[in-house]
């Protein structure tokens, strides 16, 4: 299996430099993975609904709304850009999950090739990406329903009571309920989950496809002119934002030990999900462009069913079933993504850098109980006190510079163990992998000042529980010190 997971020897363990860069044996990850507590319950149809239900929510149903005042009609460019951006990473995460088919995502896959500390910083990145984009979610879910509140019964909640502090509330209550809610279905089990989510996506593609079936009839072409009014620097800063929308089809990774077979399904899942969800993002901002003009998406919350009430007319009929699929919509994101954080802490908590609790498996349900619990919670209040611009901000953010590591640990593992078993091979191995950095590069100077600084201090704050508990009750290091 060449020199992955080769442990440094005992001189260069005890140095710093050692602890650092010491890395997983891939032949370990696996075996773990094989020898999981957790029940194997998905084939690959379960695992692609859980990438879409992951993926196909808040980002087309409200962060439209804040993408095409940036972009203008090259939004759908931006979709387009964002879209082949997550491509190139997904292809990466394709072959490093039937490689290392483990709930440890891309964590995992940097541990097994870049080392402990680039492992953690990359599980950290993905706290930020998973934790934050469920509050954020959240935050879109409690807008629609106000907005099927409005259409309905023609009231709304308070802005005190649905909407964080600094935006005119207090609290909001409603995204604190749904991760609540999802919680709760979270504890009853995978296969409970499994089913509840496919449920879900299955009316969130109806309700798209409603909405853009309605939307061609009040189309004008004319909307697309000028299809560049802000620029490129407007198309790229539209993609940035909304490479938001694109987060959550690398949650089949998390799941592969519940998967039956997890090398054969886990690369088609990704991709198959990614394709699916590209192409349904692209055809609704077409609509929706073409039956609004740019400049009235400026303030707009609940997006689509907006589009629906001032452009097609046609009473509350079809904003009202819009509203609906976008609550169930963004429901499904909440519950799959909360799925993919959980996992991540299982993993790290597995290999020690973060305490044991995290990793206690229930003997009845197989879902690690104590984590969902304390995720779930954290995530609550995050939804409650922060708003959504601030999050899918931070979201993407987190998410490039995990994609990052994942198109690197494809190149240095085709370096490492060229012979190693591979159910998917990403096409012109080195060049594809390193052009899905690049984009990602790209994405990232795309995004505000603002956005840099708050990720800093994430980091620095990540930096310090290391140092402070991951280094030091490392599974590796105590397997150093046993030797």
């Amino acid at each position: 299996m060449g020199s992955v997971g080769t442990r440094p020897s005992a001189g260069q363990e005890r140095t710093r430099t050692g602890r650092l860069t010491r890395r997983q044996a891939m032949g370990t990850l696996v075996g773990e993975a094989a020898a999981s507590p957790l029940k194997r319950t998905m084939g690959v149809a379960q695992l692609t609904l859980l990438s879409v239900g992951a993926t196909l929510g808040t980002g087309i149903f409200v962060v439209l709304g804040q993408a095409v005042p940036e972009a203008g009609p090259a939004v759908v460019v931006s979709f387009v850009l964002a879209g082949v951006t997550a491509l190139f990473s997904a292809l990466s995460y394709a072959e490093l999950a039937g490689m290392i088919p483990g709930s440890g995502s891309s964590y995992s896959y940097a541990y097994a090739t870049l080392g402990e500390l680039v492992a953690w910083v990359c599980g950290w990145c993905l706290i930020l990406e998973y934790g934050v984009s469920v509050a954020a979610v959240a935050v879109g879910w409690g807008q629609y329903v106000n907005e099927l509140l409005s259409l309905v019964f023609g009231v709304t909640l308070p802005d005190s009571l649905s909407a964080p502090p600094g935006t005119g509330g207090v609290l909001n209550i409603p995204a604190a309920l749904i991760v609540v809610l999802a919680m709760v279905v979270l504890l009853r089990g995978a296969r409970e989950s499994a089913v509840a989510n496919t449920v879900m996506v299955a009316v969130k593609i109806a309700a798209l496809v409603l909405f853009c079936a309605v939307a061609f009839t009040a189309f004008r072409a004319g909307n697309f002119h000028p299809l560049f009014p802000l620029g490129a620097a407007g198309m790229s800063a539209g993609a940035a934002s909304l490479f938001f929308s694109y987060i959550g089809f690398d949650a089949a990774s998390t799941a592969g030990e519940e998967a039956r077979n997890p090398q054969r399904d886990l690369p088609r899942a990704i991709i198959l999900s990614l394709v699916l969800v590209t192409a349904l993002y692209v055809l609704v901002a077409v609509a929706a462009l073409g039956a609004m003009p740019w400049k009235q998406f400026a303030g707009t919350e609940a997006t689509l069913s907006e589009v629906l009430v001032r452009s097609v007319g046609g009473g509350n009929l079809w904003p009202i079933l819009l509203s609906i699929g976008a609550v169930v919509a963004t429901t499904s994101v909440v519950l799959t993504v909360q799925y993919g954080q959980i996992r991540i802490l299982f993993a790290m908590s597995r290999d020690g850098l973060v305490p044991p609790l995290f990793s206690r498996v229930h003997p009845r349900t197989g879902v690690p109980r104590a984590n969902t619990v304390i995720v779930s919670s954290f995530i609550a209040v995050l939804a409650a006190l922060v708003p959504l611009g601030s999050l899918a901000d931070a979201t993407s953010i987190g998410t490039l510079f995990a994609f990052m590591l994942v198109n690197l640990a494809v190149v240095l593992l085709r370096r490492r163990s060229p012979d190693a078993p591979r159910s998917f091979r990403v096409p012109f191995t080195p060049f594809t992998p390193l052009i899905g950095v690049c984009f990602c590069v790209y994405m990232l100077g795309s995004l505000g000042t603002d956005t840099w600084v708050a990720f800093g201090a994430w980091m620095a704050a990540g930096l310090v529980i290391y140092g402070l508990y991951g280094i030091r009750h490392s599974r590796l290091d105590r397997q150093q010190d046993l030797a």
